[in-house]
C-alpha cells in the first residue's frame, strides 16, 4: 500500500505542572529534510530524537515541534535588576540621541532577553519526564503515519483509475491498429497502380517493400510492453515505499506511448496517444507526493 509524503500528526500529554505538545508536518522531498524544534532543556536528546525520526519516517520535508506549557497557576520569576538597569540606561541614551519619547521604558525593559527568569532553573533533564516526552512523540508519529496511509489510499484509487483509462485507450489503439495496416497496404498499392502499369510491377519486389515498410510502422511490441508496464505499475503500488520505483515505471510507460505515437502514422491512434499522455502526466504529478 502506497503512502503519501504529505502528513500531519499531533499528540498532547499532561504531567504535573506541565503540558507537552508534539506536532509533526511533512511535504514531499527527494530525501529526508528534517527541521526539529525542541525546548532548550531537551537539547541533550536531540541526536537521539533525530535518529528515531529518521528511522521511522524515511522521506519528506519534515517539521517536528516539541513545546511545553506551564499549567501551574503561578510561575515564580525573579528580575535580573543589574541587567534591567543596564538595558534602561542604554535605551535612555539612545532615546535622547534620537529625541524620542522616554516614557514607559519599564515595560520595554521587562521584555528584554534574560531580564525575567524562572525562580528555579532546571539544572538537568528529568528522566521520567523524558520518558513521557518520548511516548508523546511516538503517539504523534503514529497519528502522522495514519494520515500518510489515508492520503495514500486516495492517491492509489486515483492511480488505479488513470491506469485503467490508459488500458482502455490502449485497447482502442489495438482495435484501430489492424485497420491501420490494411489501410496502409491498400493506399500504397493504389498509389503504385496510378503511377505504373500493373504489368510493369514486380509483385515479389512489391511484397518485399510492403513488408519492410509495414515492419517499420509496426507497433506490436510497443503495445505489449506498454500493457506489461501498466500491470507492473499496479503491482508495485502494493509494495512499501515504492514511490521512486513507480516514477521509473511511469517513465517507461511514457516511452512506449511516445513510440506508438511516432510509429503509428494514423490520426485516430494519435488521438488515443494524446489522451494517454494526458493521463500519464497527471499520474507523474501525483507521484511526486508518494513515499
Amino acid at each position: 500500500m502506497i503512502k503519501s509524503m504529505t502528513g500531519f500528526g499531533k499528540s498532547v500529554t499532561e504531567i504535573p505542572g506541565k503540558k507537552i505538545t508534539v506536532e509533526i508536518r511533512s511535504l514531499n522531498s527527494k530525501s529526508l529534510d528534517l527541521n526539529l524544534r525542541i525546548p532548550y532543556h531537551y537539547k541533550e536528546k536531540e541526536l537521539e530524537l533525530r535518529g528515531e525520526l529518521s528511522k521511522q519516517i524515511e522521506r519528506g520535508k519534515l517539521d517536528v515541534t516539541v513545546f511545553t506549557e506551564s499549567t501551574q497557576e503561578t510561575s515564580p520569576v525573579v528580575i535580573n535588576k543589574n541587567l534591567a538597569k543596564k538595558y534602561y540606561q542604554e535605551i535612555k541614551i539612545l532615546a535622547n540621541e534620537l529625541d524620542a519619547d522616554t516614557t514607559n521604558f519599564l515595560s520595554l525593559v521587562l521584555k528584554m532577553p534574560e531580564v525575567l527568569k524562572p525562580e528555579k532553573e532546571i539544572a538537568e533533564l528529568d528522566k521520567n519526564e523524558w520518558i513521557v516526552v518520548k511516548d508523546t512523540i511516538n503517539k504523534a508519529i503514529e497519528a502522522f503515519q495514519e494520515f500518510r496511509e489515508d492520503e495514500g489510499k486516495v492517491l492509489q484509487k486515483e492511480f488505479e483509475t488513470r491506469i485503467e483509462t490508459i488500458e482502455d485507450l490502449l485497447k482502442e489503439v489495438v482495435s484501430n491498429d489492424s485497420k491501420r495496416i490494411k489501410n496502409i497496404r491498400s493506399r500504397i498499392e493504389k498509389n503504385l497502380d496510378e503511377l505504373f502499369e500493373k504489368e510493369k510491377i514486380d509483385k515479389n519486389r512489391l511484397e518485399q517493400e510492403l513488408i519492410y515498410y509495414i515492419e517499420k510502422l509496426d507497433i506490436t511490441e510497443e503495445k505489449l510492453r506498454l500493457k506489461t508496464h501498466l500491470d507492473y505499475f499496479l503491482k508495485t503500488m502494493k509494495e512499501p515505499s515504492g514511490g521512486r520505483k513507480l516514477g521509473f515505471i511511469a517513465q517507461e510507460i511514457g516511452r512506449e506511448i511516445n513510440t506508438i505515437g511516432s510509429k503509428a502514422n494514423d490520426a485516430n491512434i494519435q488521438q488515443f496517444v494524446v489522451q494517454m499522455k494526458d493521463e500519464l502526466e497527471k499520474i507523474k504529478e501525483q507521484l511526486l507526493n508518494v513515499l
